[in-house]
């Protein structure tokens, strides 16, 4: 009989420990995201807690100003206390006031001199302190009381008046709307469960969604209200735990309550735990099983170990094959670099009819071969770059339109509105065709019930620099596609995230890569994106694509066109000292100064040692320790405005979107031509 050998086996024990360390490691970390996600919605809510209990401040100090320049008036007779002017005084007043909707002056006796409004002031017996133990610049708050011409809820404020030339004095009565103590809460508030509440501080609450429960009296409510201090969690009488974040006001007398329902707020780390237990249960689960088959047949086991190697064999060559297919392309890119820079140099100094020049004419046509070769390849082990021509957008627009009207789900419409017949753009119609299909697919499925698809197209001049609602659009013309729906709208918090690699909402069926194609697509052309949406109203994305004004003749011409620089100052990163001092030589003959780096650490050195010396940086995208987009965000994060021209063999969409996030200014794709350099400079430049 074969035996396995001795030291494959597993003692049972061995399991059951890495299956403890494993829980004790879960709730560990999960633990620690718990208080991360409770500290973070704390913060926020007490950053909001401040801002509206400053807001309530401000508010309750503007009345107060109001009341002593009343009080001023009537002490010198200016404010007469009663009579069809007091009434009209007293209106005029009420409207200049901050807070204070309508005013009552009150004598000493309780009698009401005149009021702004036909409305009875609240019981003296409402106010905190007391009026009567009100001193000269004291300031008192009522209950809420109800206007009942309006139906709506108000507080009183009420400060003491001395009457003019000795006359007994009485009280000014303003009323507050209760609602306005809440301020901006109903716009700030981040989540339907946060909750607001405005109490006095002996317990009376005077605004808000925050209602003591019927069991607690006010001294009870003025009692917990003392011991609060700043950010807590608490346990109300309902048994639910709370977020609870508190401002006092002692000018005032107030307290401000901010909540937020724990539950809720933890739903998506409860999800988490939950994925979290059901993958350490399975994990465990196929331990025991995998420890009672091995204990069973140690012979079995061990071929199916070897079965498992077979397999991790056969899927390991073919990552490997994609991986070295990427890899191969990436360094015979920089290959074809050199051989394409070099002989464009060795052409210049060529008699023009030689042999001598018809031999590298062939040379640089078999590179170039080489280059559309490279470009296969990658688009077969990782993605590869698109070349850009000059195309008319409207028929491919219609060729997805037409795609799309043979499957339409039943109860959608199909619009078309186009208004920029002949518009053309520069760049890979491939690309634009899948942009605007992910875009209709998109709003297709925010209509599982119907609705209408509206696609147009038109002309439209960008005369100054415009904020949309993910980019900024610079002047110039544009083409706009404009692609809306009927469904579901977008959330807000969503829109944030909206065209973030593999960020979607539709768990199980999308991959988030949609939008952000669509993003990368947009960024390659130089054309910008606004979204306009909102939840159950649809949803409208508009592209601004540049429109060119060539037509394709005319820019295969331009090619021939090489602009000439006028000796700025160029940074050269590449961690291939060959490509740099290609790279140099080709700029130095194009016009301009450059300096190489070999190392993007030094560049960036240099950048912010003289930030106004250089006027571009050239940076290759693959290198050791700092990518190219990385070296553009690290300028970017130190505000230099310094143009970035990325050179990469791995194009793409997805390399377009991450290179527009870091504030590269253009992509070009390796080997790059001399004409191809010329004119991207001229254009970051100019």
């Amino acid at each position: 009989m074969i035996r396995a050998p001795r030291h494959e086996a597993r003692p049972w024990w061995i399991a059951v420990a890495l299956a403890v360390v494993l829980i004790l490691i879960a709730v560990l970390v999960l633990w620690h995201l718990r208080q991360d996600a409770v500290d973070e919605e704390a913060r926020e809510l007490n950053l909001l807690s401040a801002a509206l209990t400053d807001e309530i401040d401000r508010g309750l100090q503007g009345a107060e100003e109001g009341f002593k320049a009343m009080r001023a008036e009537l002490s010198d007779g200016r404010l007469p206390l009663s009579g069809p002017e007091a009434v009209r005084a007293l209106h005029t007043r009420a409207d200049l006031m901050p807070l204070v909707s309508m005013l009552w002056l009150i004598d000493s006796e309780g009698r009401v001199l005149s009021a702004s409004d036909p409305v009875q002031p609240p019981d003296f017996a409402s106010f905190r302190p007391g009026l009567t133990s009100l001193t000269d610049d004291g300031f008192a708050l009522s209950r809420p009381f109800t206007d009942p011409v309006a139906h709506e809820t108000l507080v009183a404020l009420g400060v003491r008046f001395a009457g003019p030339r000795g006359a007994s004095g009485g009280w000014i009565f303003g009323a507050v709307p209760a609602a306005t103590l809440l301020g901006a809460f109903s716009v700030a508030r981040s989540t339907p469960d946060a909750r607001m509440g405005v109490f006095r501080s002996d317990g009376v609450r005077l605004a808000g969604s925050i209602v003591p429960t019927p069991r607690l009296d006010e001294v009870s409510v003025a009692e917990r209200l003392a011991e609060l201090k700043g950010i807590e969690v608490r346990r109300s009488q309902d048994g639910v735990e709370r977020l609870v974040v508190s401002h006092a006001l002692p000018r005032w007398g107030l307290v401000v309550l901010l909540t937020r329902n724990l539950d809720a707020l933890l739903a998506t780390w409860r999800q988490t735990a939950w994925l979290t237990a059901f993958g350490i249960a399975l994990l465990v689960t196929i331990a025991a099983a995998s420890l009672a088959i091995v204990q069973r047949a140690n012979l079995r086991r061990t071929e199916a170990q070897q079965a498992l190697e077979r397999q991790l064999g056969r899927a390991s060559k073919l990552e490997a094959l994609g991986t070295l297919a990427g890899g191969v392309a990436h360094d015979f890119n920089n290959i074809l670099a050199a051989i394409v820079g070099f002989a464009e140099m060795a052409q210049d100094t060529a008699p023009k009819g030689s042999r001598q020049a018809r031999h590298i004419d062939k040379a640089l046509q078999a590179a170039l071969r080489g280059k559309t070769l490279v470009e296969r390849i990658l688009t077969f082990g990782r993605g590869g770059a698109h070349t850009a021509t000059v195309f008319v957008l409207e028929p491919v627009v219609e060729e997805v339109l037409t795609l799309l009207a043979a499957s339409l789900p039943p109860g959608i419409v199909l619009e078309r509105r186009y208004e920029g017949p002949g518009a053309r753009l520069c760049g890979d119609p491939t690309q634009v065709f899948e942009a605007v299909m992910n875009l209709c697919n998109n709003a297709l499925q925010a209509m599982p019930n119907g609705g209408v698809l509206s696609i147009a197209l038109e002309r439209q001049r960008v005369a100054t620099t415009r904020v949309l609602s993910h980019s900024q659009v610079n002047p110039g013309n544009y083409v706009t596609l404009t692609v809306a729906d009927q469904g579901t709208g977008i959330a807000p918090d969503i829109m944030e995230r909206l065209f973030e690699p593999f960020f979607t909402t539709r768990a199980g069926t999308g991959t988030g890569l949609g939008l952000a194609v669509v993003h990368g697509v947009v960024a390659e052309l130089g054309g910008a994106i606004d979204v306009q949406s909102a939840p159950g109203k649809g949803a409208r994305f508009t592209l601004y694509l540049p429109e060119s004004a060539a037509d394709v003749s005319a820019h295969e011409a331009s090619l021939h066109h090489t602009p000439i620089g006028a000796g700025q100052a160029l940074m050269v990163v590449d961690d291939d000292p060959g490509l740099v001092s290609l790279t140099v030589e080709m700029l130095k003959g194009l016009g301009y100064e450059p300096v190489g780096f070999t190392d993007a650490g030094t560049a960036i050195e240099g950048l912010l040692a003289d930030p106004n010396r250089f006027a571009a940086v050239i940076t290759d995208e693959v290198m050791p320790r700092i990518s190219g987009t990385q070296l553009a965000k690290s300028l970017r994060r130190r505000a230099l405005k310094t143009p970035v021209l990325l050179v990469s063999g791995y194009g793409g969409a997805l390399l377009a979107s991450r290179a527009a996030i870091a504030g590269v200014s253009r992509v070009l794709t390796k080997p790059v031509q001399r004409v191809e350099l010329a004119h991207a400079l001229a254009e970051i430049l100019h």
